[in-house]
């Protein structure tokens, strides 16, 4: 099994363009899916906290999935196969990259990448946005529209959220104790 694990985040590591948002459908595949370890409502789960772990989210996600699975030994398994690929391709990019960054081949090849990192970021976003409450949406859109066409700082949203959040909290253990 830790074999698997390394095998499985190196597969992905190696060949995702576009950084952790871009490996989350493929580790929500092979994790749910492909190697059944994880049921996706769990996968759901662990991304959450991962998104709210200090780190890169692909970096939290593999550690979260491996200690899930296997424990200490599986999360440094899932690490080790996450972060290989990387290491050494940046490693062989210090070492090449000054003499090939100008070469019409590497430019068009980096030009022809973003659409696909594009649309590799934005999946996860359509894939989650599915699962979530209509009314979420929409408050997302909302926030999104006052801070792009009203200029609003974020900082007010993040209060606002963090007072609904609280009362939204409040208001549910205050229910709990009335029926208790």
């Amino acid at each position: 099994m830790h074999w698997q694990l390394f095998r499985t985040f190196f597969r992905i590591s190696a060949f995702t363009f576009g950084g952790g948002y871009a490996m989350i459908p493929l580790m929500e595949r092979e994790v749910t899916e492909r190697n059944g370890w994880i049921a996706k409502a769990d996968f759901l789960d662990l991304l959450a906290i991962a998104q709210t772990s200090p780190g890169p989210i692909s970096l939290n996600t593999a550690i979260f999935v491996g200690y899930k699975t296997r424990g200490l030994s599986g999360a440094l398994a899932a690490l080790a196969g996450l972060v290989l690929p990387p290491f050494a391709i940046i490693l062989l990019i210090a070492i090449f990259f000054p003499r090939i960054q100008h070469h019409p081949v590497v430019e068009a090849a980096f030009t022809g990448m973003r659409p696909a990192v594009l649309a590799l970021m934005l999946w996860p976003v359509i894939s989650l946005a599915r699962q979530i409450h209509p009314a979420l949406i929409a408050a997302v859109l909302a926030v999104a529209a006052g801070i792009w066409f009203l200029s609003l700082s974020p900082i007010w949203f993040l209060a606002a959220g963090a007072a609904v959040g609280l009362l939204h909290t409040h208001l549910i253990i205050k229910k709990r104790e009335g029926e208790g």
